[in-house]
């Protein structure tokens, strides 16, 4: 009896994943054209001298955490038919030498990488700190001055925020930001803030292949929703 539910159960949870992959698959395809894919840029946050905030107690750089979730996100994108930009693919910054104004540098360059690319959308992926180490959670910047980058930004709150309640963690609000890569473009630009590396449970789960998978399910499915209603609007 035991060993027919057992394989009853396993049954039902491999249905479960096929009917939910063929859901995302669907939704997919629906906002995606195979004769003219859409682009997004994939931004991975800092790099090279510039290793962004530290975690607080493994000391890991906020720049490889960030580059390690876009290396996750970008195969979700290219499977489902997106064109797929990447601002940077190493750990190395984009500012060539390291010398006095290397941090303009870098910026201009993820600038003329996203115009150049001529993006739907564009996600500055990057991981959060705060000098009180209680805080935790992925949060959410755009723009405000652009309708579509706070749409985005609603949706992606909204996952990061489902994912962290499995972890206990209140919900967070998007926020605007006067942030200089959100305004590379006029395409629907966000800052995606993974968790706080001020805080050591955050800091655990995001330094984590697992939980930095989910993290781009999350980025991947928040992205897919907004198209989705933006395409049917």
């Amino acid at each position: 009896m035991k060993k027919t539910m057992i394989v009853f159960c396993v049954s039902v949870a491999c249905l479960f994943v096929f009917a939910f992959s063929l859901c995302v698959n669907a939704l997919a395809v629906s906002v995606v054209s195979l004769d003219a894919p859409l682009c997004v840029v994939l931004d991975a946050g800092h790099g090279g001298i510039d290793g962004g905030v530290s975690g607080k107690r493994t000391g890991v750089k906020e720049s490889e955490i960030n580059l390690s979730i876009v290396m996750k996100l970008k195969p979700l994108f290219e499977d489902a038919g997106f064109e797929v930009v990447l601002t940077r693919k190493t750990d190395g910054g984009l500012y060539g030498a390291a010398s006095k104004g290397f941090k303009k540098r870098d910026m201009q360059k993820r600038k003329e990488i996203i115009e150049e690319a001529s993006p739907a959308l564009v996600i500055s992926v990057h991981q959060n700190y705060y000098p009180s180490a209680f805080l935790r959670g992925g949060q959410v910047f755009f723009d405000r001055e652009s309708e579509g980058g706070k749409a985005f930004a609603l949706f992606m709150q909204k996952q990061f925020n489902a994912l962290y309640a499995e972890e206990g963690v209140k919900e967070r609000s998007a926020l605007s930001g006067e942030y200089f890569i959100l305004r590379c473009a006029s395409a629907p630009s966000v800052i995606a803030e993974c968790g706080f590396l001020s805080n050591e449970t955050d800091e655990a789960l995001l330094t984590s292949e697992r939980f930095q998978a989910r993290i781009a399910e999350a980025i991947f499915g928040a992205a897919l929703e907004y198209l989705s209603v933006s395409a049917g609007a």
